[in-house]
């Protein structure tokens, strides 16, 4: 009898692994689904993203579920949570994904009949030097490619291009982590912008009139010490911070008619350089600047769609209109 009953057991762990691993018995589609909702954590919106109706997308989860054995995606507060097996398979799935696009692909991406969606995270400061004009680049060379645009802090976005969940992060990074690749985009400046009302004959101020003043501080973390405060400090200073906030794009509209100051990158503040309104100008103490990178996973570097778009975004960041001629072999 116990023979019997090892025998049993032995025979259908035996026919389970075989039918998990015949792949002609599983709908490969069910993995794209599977991606786009890990990376989504939405029915509707990973339904837009793959193009297909939200009961589809609802009834491939379920067929999911039943393959895998798990709930993979629960309920949450604001969308779906992915379980413990579902972050488990999310950098693996990512990766085999990434390496079947890339064998059944043709041999060179055309990004003129390319249908595709890329995930990429960047700050609204990221969005505003560089989104508009990669916008218009790809709508120009490639209308069927969507970019998927999010945004989180540059540890997050290091941590979501190493397990897959997005494409491409823009963004100041320290030194990227094994398989992650990094390239410099640009080197970015300071400048300094007040109302221009309150330096009138001036037009900037001293260090002295700089501290004086209250500041507008720009973080995208919980930290409020900073590369500028570092400098400010170097020189025996320290600034005086009224106001606290996590976007740039908000921050000089913060200055017109008061008497802060704003420190922060100078292409945020390009619009404002010739508008009678503000003052722009350099800091009035030495302050290094620094580099705005792309990075991505080395999963996706042969990956001749990807190959296209990071050279889209490196032509943009030189300033450079992209050549609808130009062709990346894989």
């Amino acid at each position: 009898m116990k023979y019997c009953a090892a025998n049993y057991q032995f025979s259908f762990h035996s026919v389970n692994m075989r039918r998990m691993n015949d792949l002609r018995g599983i709908d490969l589609n069910l993995l794209v689904v599977l991606e786009a909702l890990l990376a989504e954590r939405h029915i509707s919106r990973a339904a837009l993203r793959l193009h297909l109706s939200q009961p589809a997308v609802s009834h491939a989860l379920g067929r999911l579920r039943q393959l895998l054995d798990d709930p993979l995606l629960v309920r949450g507060q604001g969308g779906l949570v992915p379980s413990a097996r579902a972050h488990e398979l999310a950098g693996p799935l990512a990766e085999a994904l990434a390496q079947v696009r890339i064998l059944l692909g043709p041999s060179g991406f055309q990004p003129a009949t390319a249908r595709r969606s890329f995930r990429l995270a960047m700050s609204d400061y990221g969005a505003m030097a560089l989104l508009p004009g990669l916008l218009r680049a790809v709508r120009k060379i490639a209308p069927g490619i969507d970019l998927v645009v999010s945004q989180a802090s540059r540890e997050a976005m290091t941590a979501k291009v190493a397990d897959g969940e997005i494409d491409l992060a823009l963004g100041v990074f320290g030194q990227p982590p094994e398989g992650v690749h990094s390239t410099e985009l640009f080197e970015e400046t300071y400048a300094c912008m007040v109302d221009a009302a309150t330096v009138r004959g001036l037009g900037k101020l001293d260090q002295v009139a700089y501290l004086a003043r209250s500041h507008v501080l720009v973080a995208t973390h919980s930290e409020r010490v900073d590369a500028i405060d570092a400098a400010v400090a170097k020189v025996g200073g320290r600034r005086k911070i009224a106001c606290v906030l996590p976007h740039w794009s908000v921050a000089p509209a913060l200055i017109a008619g008061t008497n802060l100051v704003l420190t922060t990158a100078r292409r945020s503040l390009a619009a404002f350089e010739e508008d009678p309104r503000f003052a722009v100008f350099d800091p009035p103490f030495p302050l290094p600047g620094f580099g705005f990178s792309l990075i991505w996973h080395d999963r996706t570097d042969a990956d001749p769609g990807h190959s296209w778009l990071r050279e889209r975004v490196i032509a943009v960041a030189a300033g450079d209109e992209p050549d609808d001629a130009i062709s990346l072999r894989s």
